[in-house]
């Protein structure tokens, strides 16, 4: 008998990137270009946690630029 294990609530920086399979400094830098507000907000940066809905959002926008199709929003 297997239990099945609850999905997982939040994920830190180097467990998001790995989820979305791209290298730690990939998804800094995905956080920094669409995330952040200021400066200010880099010094949280290791210290941050991302929901599952985080990923989604940060998924499709490294599949945007990856395929060079990237457009900076904020």
């Amino acid at each position: 008998m297997s239990i099945a294990r609850p999905p997982k609530g939040y994920f830190n920086e180097t467990e998001a990137a790995q989820a979305l399979g791209v290298t730690l400094d990939e998804f800094r830098t995905l956080v920094r270009t669409h995330l952040l507000e200021s400066d200010e907000d880099l010094a949280n940066l290791p210290r941050m946690y991302y929901q599952p809905s985080d990923l989604v959002v940060l998924r499709m926008l490294a599949a945007q630029r990856a395929s060079g199709s990237f457009a900076t929003a904020r």
